[in-house]
Order: C-alpha cells, then sequence, then structure tokens
C-alpha cells in the first residue's frame, strides 16, 4: 500500500474515531507542521506548542476534512490559524464567560482504555524509566507523570494543567514517541 493510500485510510478511520488512525497521522505530519512553525517562530517551544493544539483542533475537527483536499494543507491551515490566534492573544488579552452547561460538554468525551504502548510503559523497569522519563522536556514529564503514575484521567490532567482535553491527549502522544525513542537509543 503507497504511503498515500495509507494516509487516505487512516484518514477514514480517524474520522471515526480510531485512536491508531489518529497516532499515525500525528506520527506522519508532525515533522511537517514543527518545521513549517519552527521557521515562523524561531522557537523550539512555541513551535511544539503551535503543532500540539493543530492536532487538537485538527483530531477535533477531522469530521470536516473534505477528502478532495491534501490533508497536509489541511494542518498547514489549521497551524496558521492557531499562531495568528496566539499572536492575537499576545496584543490583547481577551476573558470569555462561559457557562455550567458550557464547561460540562467539553468533559463528555469518552476516555479511551490503556493501548498496548500504555501497557509496555508501565511494565518498564521503574528505575530506568525514571531517568528516560527525565529526558524529557518538563511539559511532557508532567503529563506522563500525571498520567501513568497518579492515573488521573483525561479530564483530570486537563483541570491540573489548564488546558483542553485534547490538548491532553496530544501531548500524552507526543511523550509517549518521544519516550519511545529513548527507550530505544539505550
Amino acid at each position: 500500500m503507497e504511503i498515500k493510500d495509507k494516509i487516505q485510510f487512516n484518514i477514514i478511520k480517524a474520522k471515526e474515531g480510531n485512536q491508531t488512525a489518529f497516532r499515525f497521522l500525528l506520527d506522519t505530519f508532525w515533522g511537517d507542521v514543527f518545521m513549517y512553525q519552527l521557521k515562523r517562530t524561531k522557537s523550539e517551544n512555541d513551535a511544539e506548542d503551535i503543532a500540539m493544539q493543530t492536532f487538537a483542533k485538527a483530531f477535533d475537527k477531522i469530521h470536516t476534512f473534505n477528502d478532495t483536499y491534501v490533508f497536509k494543507t489541511w494542518l498547514i491551515a489549521i497551524s496558521k490559524n492557531v499562531y495568528v490566534d496566539l499572536l492575537r492573544k499576545k496584543k490583547i488579552s481577551i476573558t470569555t464567560e462561559t457557562t455550567k452547561e458550557q464547561e460540562e460538554k467539553v468533559y463528555l468525551v469518552v476516555d479511551e482504555n490503556p493501548t498496548p504502548e500504555d501497557k509496555i510503559i508501565r511494565e518498564q523497569n521503574l528505575a530506568k524509566l525514571l531517568r528516560d522519563i527525565k529526558q524529557l522536556k518538563p511539559k511532557y514529564q508532567q503529563v506522563i507523570q500525571l498520567r501513568y503514575f497518579q492515573e488521573l484521567s483525561y479530564k483530570e490532567i486537563a483541570l491540573q494543567i489548564n488546558e483542553p482535553i485534547n490538548n491532553v491527549k496530544v501531548k500524552l502522544l507526543r511523550a509517549k514517541k518521544l519516550l519511545a525513542a529513548i527507550i530505544e537509543k539505550a
């Protein structure tokens, strides 16, 4: 199967809510979005944050993706919008009022069962795993700690770090990928 066909297949699966398909799309396009933002922001941290927000928004709105367009182009467009929004927020601080009902709707996301990656991470030698985790950036260390050691739900992590659930999911996906690379090197 060609990469183009794999991408199309995973887009269809992602629209059905398949987490493995989301992971494939994240792994396939992370570098493109990250490098695009790195050129704009000249900051690895900002580029990484924008990329995470881009994928969180893309996965949240995947059902709106029109298959006649190129997926990478769609992601870059989302990334541009996230970047512009961040620039606006830096210039003007805007607060919005939300109702209790709106806040409750945000948390009606079903928590997924642990994936095989989750189980592997839990089964690793704890001392070595902790050393490997310490090689991650603090924001990734934090979500790994909250999810796997404190066993918090996505909702609880989102509340604790004051970020949307989709951002938490993307951070965890990214943290697991980076941690897997560190473990492979060792």
